[in-house]
């Protein structure tokens, strides 16, 4: 049976959010699709298996509410009372939301039952006069209302509920006559169906993360969820993590469909490039059935992993001078149980053993930084992109990652050959650079296309420029370069063995 439409968001890294609304309308069919920085939201009709399959993404959650960001006011309390009717609703809200959360996982069997005692449950404690429950009860659940803070990966603070200050008591104390709190007349077993465990990651930002701190709203918003519906708090193993981010732009509620996010791969063995970068620049390499495809820097194999398992029916070259690299590559294969879609070779990229124009697409991230000890790689670019260009076929794809040094090179050399471009006037601002170089509806860019001609349309006539991507590694920014080749080489000495153009 088809799954019902459900609404969605899923986290990307900066920059690859044009690449993740591509795929879920490709691989999912997703509609209303809208792209926020670090997010995509979608509809669509898709079961978990389905879901799990998406490549560019980091984070996949089941949408709860996404509405425009809460009004600020100097009142801490007010605010926080905002904030918790937009995150909690109602008691029969959060049961649809387990009940949908449960079918995804496949629990639909339990999800009646569980639901329907629930709503006796959280009848019967809306009914209950407040002022019945002992100063024994209250104080057991102030205590359980404490907070540990930790960092998540995308800057999040996880809150539990636990022991909190006098101040930050009263706080609670005063909203909690809002919210029916739990009773004493519950049978065990409803109890027990009830003590779902949760917590809450929180991410404030902009003008209401200078009034409250994620950890205030979350505190406030797991204290609620422990009075209204007698959930238990878990830092270590929640059976659901509640996600909250608000800012100046929108206010989004959500919970993880996945322990893990999309982005550890669990056939990779050991992680190099990103690999939902390495994944991005597979999907503009576009490979098809029975191309051959050369990563001649490959280091640990990523990209290559990445486009085999995505399609499978090409085969793989992969290139190294590094041992190291190259056993860690090999590994990476085995784990993944590809050998038979990859092999690797070898040999310096500046001086290939391979045939001209024998590879439908060329795909690399050229090494940077104090990891690879590689000072010079401005000076090296012109003599490895030259060997690229050699093997490549007129008609292919070349994809490049390139640090932001060796982007600026490429950039300056364009500014040499005449004209400023559009990439360039955006260069000079690092943080212009990625809203110039990524529409919300996920077109390459024109960058690099304007008025004057890059350093490889000088240097190397047959390769035309088709895009320039801002992506983020995390601690630095690279940018995604694709060329295509339109024509053979001119007449220029090859540093392939024993080759010359004509």
């Amino acid at each position: 049976m088809a799954a019902e439409p459900g609404r969605f968001f899923c986290t990307a890294g900066r920059g690859l959010e044009p690449f993740l609304a591509r795929e879920v309308r490709a691989r999912l069919g997703a509609t209303e699709v809208d792209c926020v920085s670090g997010k995509v939201f979608f509809r669509a009709a898709a079961g978990p298996g389905e879901l799990r399959k998406l490549r560019s993404g980091e984070r996949l959650f089941l949408l709860l509410k996404k509405h425009s960001p809460l009004p600020v006011s100097g009142s801490r309390g007010k605010m926080l009372h905002e904030i918790k009717s937009l995150v909690i609703g109602e008691p029969k809200y959060w049961l649809d939301i387990i009940s949908v959360w449960r079918r995804l996982h496949g629990h639909e069997g339990e999800t009646d039952n569980v639901s329907q005692e629930n709503a006796l449950a959280l009848k019967r404690k809306s009914e209950e006069e407040t002022n019945t429950t002992s100063k024994r009860q209250k104080t057991e659940q102030v205590r359980t209302v404490v907070s540990e803070e930790r960092h998540m990966e995308d800057g999040e603070t996880c809150v539990v509920p636990g022991r909190m200050s006098s101040q930050e008591c009263w706080i609670e104390s005063k909203t909690s006559s809002e919210f029916p709190l739990k009773g004493s007349g519950e049978s065990p077993a409803v109890n027990e169906k009830l003590s779902f465990s949760f917590r809450v990651s929180c991410r404030c930002s902009g003008a209401i993360a200078k009034i409250l701190t994620s950890q205030e709203v979350g505190r406030a918003i797991g204290v609620t969820l422990v009075k209204q519906c007698g959930w238990r708090a878990d830092l270590r193993d929640p059976d659901l993590e509640i996600f909250v981010h608000l800012n100046d732009t929108q206010s989004v509620v959500g919970i993880p469909l996945f322990r893990l996010p999309l982005a550890n791969r669990e056939y990779i063995k050991t992680a190099g490039l990103r690999s939902t970068v390495a994944w991005a620049m597979a999907s503009l390499a576009e490979i098809s059935a029975g191309a051959l495809v050369l990563d001649p820097m490959c280091g640990l194999g990523t990209i290559l992993l990445e486009a085999a398992k995505e399609w499978p029916e090409a085969c793989y070259w992969g290139a190294d001078i590094s041992d190291s690299q190259l056993e860690g590559a090999d590994g990476n294969i085995r784990t993944a149980g590809l050998m038979d879609k990859i092999e690797l070779l070898k040999t310096s990229v500046k001086a290939l053993p391979l045939p001209s124009e024998s590879f439908d697409s060329v795909v690399s991230d050229i090494p940077f930084g104090k990891k690879f000890k590689n000072t010079n790689g401005a000076q090296l670019l012109p003599d490895i992109l030259q060997e690229m260009e050699r093997v490549l076929r007129v008609g292919g794809t070349l994809v490049l990652l390139l640090s932001q040094e060796l982007h600026r090179r490429v950039d300056g050399l364009t500014k040499c050959a005449g004209g400023d471009s559009a990439e360039a006037s955006a260069d000079g601002d690092s943080g212009a650079a990625p809203a110039q170089a990524l529409t919300v509806r996920g077109n390459s860019s024109s960058l690099a296309q304007g008025g004057g001609e890059s350093v490889l349309s000088r240097c190397f006539r047959s390769l035309v420029p088709e895009g320039v991507y801002a992506v983020s590694l995390g601690k630095t920014d690279a940018f995604i370069h694709k060329y295509r080749k339109v024509s053979a080489p001119g007449n220029w000495e090859l540093s392939g063995p024993g080759l010359k153009g004509t």
